[in-house]
């Protein structure tokens, strides 16, 4: 009964910047964790970070390191990715995720997550 609408998606130029928003609504509990996957077409849906509701704990995927911060606001229910350094393969189409089953290592894998956005399209041009 949570549900997940993101926003902030668009088309950019290489080397720029994008902020997407997830805003949950429902039963947002105190213990979710909230990540971010994205697909590309003709790809396998790849994850790209996670976070817990107070923003202690967060992990990001190789690919995106040092370039990209998750972040939440739990009075606002909402996670955020922040993208910058964006490059022509960071094109697809970004979803948040939502997993009840707390702090884990398998929160890299899209079977760990209860919950799904519809997605938003985010498209670096060269």
């Amino acid at each position: 009964q949570v549900q997940l609408v993101e926003s902030g998606g668009g088309l950019v130029q290489a080397g720029g910047s994008l902020r997407l928003s997830c805003a949950a609504s429902g039963r947002t509990f105190s213990t979710l964790v909230l990540g971010w996957f994205r697909q590309a077409p003709g790809q396998a849906r790849e994850f790209v970070a996670s976070i817990n509701w107070s923003g202690g704990s967060t992990e990001h995927a190789d690919s995106v390191k040092g370039r990209f911060t998750i972040a939440s606001d739990h009075t606002k229910s909402t996670v955020y990715l922040q993208m910058n350094s964006l490059k022509p393969e960071d094109t697809a189409v970004y979803y948040c995720a939502a997993s009840r089953r707390g702090w884990s290592g398998i929160l890299k894998y899209e079977y760990a997550y209860d919950y799904w956005g519809q997605g938003t399209q985010v498209t670096v041009s060269s």
